[in-house]
């Protein structure tokens, strides 16, 4: 299987090499990402210490794709630094804002973060042998043949937590069984976040005794308390008056922000103070995003602009990494992006943690069981366009009990499904 593998890998290199190359030159986050991936650029300096140093002292490597799965990744880091203090533990990403959103939140408990390498076997013998782990955690997706069958050669466990299987996934697996069963199978453990994900693995053909309900690490993430004071600087720095009220899109993709805005224009003639934040998946899309409200009509900056201009405006567009956490605190609703177009949704742990009334789309795939518990527990309300979002927000402003109830419900759901961290904690505990 693994020869086929790379008989077919190298094929593909070859043939789309005139297309691959061009793509790379082309995008920012590629060109600046390459080198580290392929391996030819030096892993940080602790990695390469503690091997010359403490040559027995092998590490614990986690792994995460991008900003959904590192930060996923959060908790279970912390608790891993705090059950290994001796042991070092270390952290791979495979994009450049995953890396960067790594490096902000993780730099206090991961001692080295890193790009995780391509699937080339050069690559991958490389970075092994550099990081030689006594584990490998991967955190919900980013399964790789090459690298599975390297750690298998060195006697690595390798396991597979806040795993979940969506129906799309599911059949496509089922549709290459013959592959994808040995690769599942490579996997010392599969910590599982629900029951249903249980079966579709054990529908695989992955044995039970391989698998463990964990429950979603999602839960038990940490959010920092937001007073009052720092509510009110946070709306200062914004220029948004107290009266005013704040519509925070979170996590955007392209497509959406036309349906938004839609609805925003309608919302604006009813309630003139309200202001539209939108937080684009993608940073680099936010002075795209300005351009677009501003051909609908408003009165829209970055949030760079914005402090350099010191003047309100109608919707405001966040061009960094990091703030959206902080920005659900300030927000009177949320709209969870990515689930207007077919990304499978984003978390809406994050507004649901600040008690926020929370809408999102029909295409909520990525956090299916989350989102059903939100609407089932009436802590947030599915929309599928302009008009619904419309409606909604609309009654949501209108009556502050209902949008009060709404965000409390939506705390309650995330307040009562805690401890899936602990539980993948003692799975990983039996294999160190």
């Amino acid at each position: 299987m693994i020869l086929l593998y790379n008989i077919l890998l190298a094929a593909g290199i070859t043939i789309g090499l005139p297309l691959i190359i061009p793509l790379v030159l082309a995008t920012d986050k590629r060109r600046k990402t390459v080198l580290y991936r392929l391996g030819l650029m030096p892993l940080p300096e602790r990695i390469r210490q503690n091997r010359s140093y403490h040559p027995h002292n092998r590490p614990i490597w986690v792994h995460a794709l991008s900003v959904g799965e590192v930060l996923s990744a959060v908790p279970l880091v912390k608790e891993l630094k705090s059950c290994f203090k001796h042991q070092d533990i270390v952290f791979s990403a495979s994009t450049k804002t995953g890396f960067e959103i790594a490096n902000n939140l993780l730099k206090e408990n991961a001692d080295a973060i890193f790009f995780f390498p391509y699937d080339l076997l050069i690559s991958i013998k490389h970075i092994a042998t550099k990081v030689e782990p006594a584990i490998v955690i991967i955190v919900e997706s980013d399964i790789w043949p090459n690298f599975m069958f390297e750690m298998k050669k060195r006697n690595v466990p390798v396991i597979l937590v806040n795993a979940r299987l969506s129906r799309k996934s599911y059949f496509g697996y089922k549709r290459f069984l013959f592959f994808f069963k040995k690769l599942f199978l490579s996997f010392s453990k599969i910590c599982v976040q629900s029951l249903k994900d249980a079966h579709s693995f054990s529908l695989l053909g992955i044995p039970p005794g391989r698998i463990t309900i964990t429950g979603n690490i999602k839960f038990d993430r940490q959010y920092d308390s937001v007073g009052r004071e720092e509510i009110n600087k946070l709306r200062q720095s914004l220029l948004v008056n107290p009266s005013q009220k704040i519509l925070l899109a979170g996590s955007t993709h392209y497509g959406e922000e036309a349906i938004l805005l839609d609805a925003f224009s309608r919302l604006k003639k009813e309630y003139l103070d309200l202001i539209l934040i939108i937080v684009p998946r993608n940073p680099d899309r936010a002075k795209s995003v300005c351009r677009i409200c501003k051909s609908a009509g408003f009165f829209a900056v970055t949030m760079a602009e914005l402090e350099e201009k010191k003047t309100g405006q109608d919707v405001i567009v966040v061009d960094r990494i990091g703030s959206l956490k902080t920005l659900y605190a300030i927000a009177d609703i949320a709209f969870v992006g990515g689930s207007l177009v077919s990304c499978g949704g984003h978390n809406p742990l994050e507004p649901a943690a600040f008690s926020r009334p929370i809408i999102f789309g029909p295409n909520m795939s990525d956090f299916a069981d989350i989102s059903d518990m939100l609407i089932s527990s009436g802590g947030a309300g599915s929309v599928q366009d302009a008009e619904s979002i419309y409606n909604i927000v609309s009654e949501l402003l209108i009556d502050n009990q209902k949008a009060g109830e709404m965000g409390s419900m939506a705390f309650k759901v995330f307040n009562a499904n805690k401890g899936a961290v602990e539980k993948t904690l003692k799975v990983i505990k039996s294999f160190l």
